[in-house]
């Protein structure tokens, strides 16, 4: 406590005071101003982020449950509790003696808190990751004040296969409870969820090399397997030729692994991503739902057209397609889309205006494709879906060392990454005040200061944004630059809602009946008369997503082929009429067709769907409905696999 005291005043401690791992820890939370008075971490993730996170870090979540398990009796006995983080420090799960939970909720050491050393000063589990190495605690040796009645001891979990930090482990309690066994204990626990990851590993390998050999038994072209980090598990003997005749240099090996590759399937190719990435085909293979890995494909011969740095032919035809994803043919829709192909013409900012739902994007990713910098990266980000510190740095990027937890290469920004491409910003009226005039000076000046440098440097994109806010309100409320609204609102684009061009609804039911086919191995699936009648007479408020998530999950739930009333999402069984459509009589939805008996798992499964799409994943509002808890709505969610639902709802499957 005295060495702390003389390092907080500014004096240096005798050099044998403390530990040279804690002084040294000291004095990054020192350079890090982090307050050593702080009584709690940082406010932690809401809900629906903890559940995000835990969803992302199922892999790690399922090979510690067992375990935890197994040791829930242990920490008991000890008055400890047992922790488990991301890589980032924020922690995922909490388990152990429920009689320190409430302190160390009062400490916000809780599912969602983060705890980096930036966050939480010394402590086991951000010196842990911020050292990579296994690391205990003990009572004044922690950097806040409120952690000084604590002991802990923690370590990293590495992936087995690459050595990756995929997140932190961790075993806490007061400072009483202080043990030498602690350390070795939780290096021993994270040894075996590293053994349980890499058995996983293994067999989705396995299972990865199973559903795509067959490719790689292609005559001429050159395939490359990677699993769904981009880490390379199996080329055919072609594929070296292929591959080098694409532009890869050196070794093949040395191409991997490629971290980003899901966004590249997607159509996202960073401007730092290699060349031949953009020539190379890439397809998902999946087990069911499950993305396993991606197959690259390098072409036998490679067509010029394809290759020649001009490629006017390609661009031209991609022009042309650039608004067919766009389903529909009224005339709300068609003067929507030929005021934005009108618009992708210049390069000013474009601001797109549209309720939740409509397809802001498909407009934005239009617009890119039909202008001159189609040949360019299409970078997108979520201004109302991150934290203030998360979109800055997403936005910015920042330089090695900025902040403890940054990559040591630094990263590239959203902005920088759409150098000589299109940078859409949705949700852009959620972007925090603070944080507006760095934007508004990158578009006035065109260039970007990543965090913790001092030099600006150069971009060149064009800026489309959206929202679904009235962003003169906001500037009226404070909450919005004037400066900036002008300056992204040079041109706008409204884009009607699916209640104002009712007559796209038979083709928009049918595109996503045929994709949910598609994407879920059924075939023949039909919509009956009655059911059809009822999706046409909503008002559909969450707009086209709505209706994709509505179709989706009713193919899943259509019994025999065909889709009733009963299979489709309870507000829509009763259907509200469209605004002002007085030509159309409302009638109420007919009774559902009586199912076939189901069990008592499968129809409380069934009711689980239900009011969770009712309530477009609001777990909270869901389970009240239920009459049920919410950690028992949770384990219900994975006893029947209805972890998708959830995201289908909120609109966040990943495609």
């Amino acid at each position: 406590m005295s060495a702390w005291e003389r390092i907080i005043e500014g004096r240096e401690p005798p050099s044998s005071a403390v530990r040279a791992v804690i002084d040294a820890s000291w004095h990054r939370c020192l350079e890090g101003h982090v307050d050593p008075g702080a009584a709690s971490g940082p406010p932690p993730l809401d809900e629906d982020g903890v559940y995000d996170l835990r969803v992302k870090n199922s892999r790690l979540l399922d090979a510690i449950g067992p375990l935890i398990t197994q040791t829930r009796e242990l920490l008991c006995r000890t008055e400890t509790v047992l922790v488990l983080t991301d890589p980032n420090g924020t922690i995922l799960e909490l388990a152990g003696d429920s009689r320190i939970v409430g302190p160390l909720g009062e400490l916000r050491l809780i599912p969602g808190g983060n705890w980096t050393e930036r966050t939480g000063g010394t402590n086991a589990i951000g010196t842990a990751l911020a050292l990579h190495r296994p690391m205990q605690i003990h009572s004044a040796e922690h950097f806040c004040m409120a952690m000084k009645r604590w002991t802990c001891a923690a370590t990293v979990i590495c992936d087995p296969q690459d050595g990756t930090v995929l997140g932190g482990v961790d075993v806490s309690g007061l400072a009483h409870t202080y043990s030498r066994h602690s350390l070795p204990f939780i290096v021993s626990l994270a040894s075996r969820i590293e053994g349980r990851l890499g058995r996983v590993t293994l067999e989705r390998h396995l299972r990865l090399l199973e559903n795509g050999l067959t490719y790689c038994s292609r005559p001429s072209d050159g395939v490359a397997i990677v699993d769904e980090f981009g880490r390379l598990v199996k080329t055919n003997s072609q594929a070296r030729a292929a591959f080098a005749r694409l532009g890869v240099q050196g070794s093949l090996e040395s191409a991997f692994p490629i971290p980003d590759i899901a966004s590249i399937a997607e159509g996202w190719v960073s401007p730092h991503s290699p060349e031949w990435l953009r020539v190379a085909r890439i397809e998902r293979i999946k087990d069911g739902p499950d993305t396993l890995g991606f197959m690259l494909i390098a072409p036998a011969t490679t067509r010029l057209a394809t290759l020649s740095p001009d490629r006017t032919l390609s661009v031209k035809s991609d022009r042309a397609a650039a608004f067919s994803s766009i389903v529909g043919s009224s005339s709300p829709l068609c003067a929507a889309i030929q005021k934005a192909q009108q618009l992708a013409k210049a390069a000013v900012p474009v601001l797109l205006l549209g309720e939740t739902g409509v397809g802001k994007e498909l407009f934005a990713r239009g617009i890119h494709q039909s202008s001159t910098r189609a040949d360019g990266p299409f970078v997108a980000l979520n201004c109302g879906s991150l934290s203030r510190d998360l979109l800055t740095s997403e936005l910015f990027g920042y330089a090695e060392g900025a902040f403890t937890g940054a990559r040591r290469s630094g990263m590239v920004g959203k902005i920088e990454a759409a150098n000589r491409g299109t940078l859409f910003l949705d949700e852009i009226g959620e972007m925090p005040l603070d944080i507006q005039p760095h934007l508004l000076r990158v578009l006035e000046e065109g260039e970007v200061l990543r965090l913790g440098e001092t030099t600006a440097r150069k971009v060149d994109f064009r800026l489309i944004a959206a929202t679904n806010r009235d962003l003169r309100a906001k500037i009226a409320n404070g909450s919005f630059r004037t400066d900036l609204y002008y300056r992204l609102a040079v041109t706008n684009v409204p884009i009607p809602p699916l209640r104002e061009r009712k007559e796209d609804l038979p083709d928009l039911l049918e595109h996503w009946l045929s994709v949910s086919r598609a994407r879920f191995g059924v075939r023949n699936v039909v919509i009956e008369d009655t059911a059809f009648e009822c999706l046409m007479n909503y008002a559909w408020p969450g707009n086209v997503r709505e209706l994709r998530n509505a179709i989706e999950g009713a193919v899943l739930m259509a019994c025999d082929g065909v889709i009733r009333i009963g299979d489709l999402p309870t507000e829509i069984q009763t259907p509200l009429v469209f605004e002002g459509a007085h030509d159309r009589p409302h009638t109420a939805a007919s009774e559902p067709t009586p199912h076939e008996v189901l069990s008592l798992d499968a129809a409380e499964a069934e009711s689980i769907r239900f009011a969770i799409q009712k309530h477009r994943g609001n777990v909270t509002e869901a389970a009240a409905q239920l009459g049920i808890a919410k950690s028992t709505l949770y384990q219900k969610v994975a006893k029947y696999g209805l972890t998708d639902e959830i995201l289908i709802a909120r609109g966040k499957l990943s495609r």
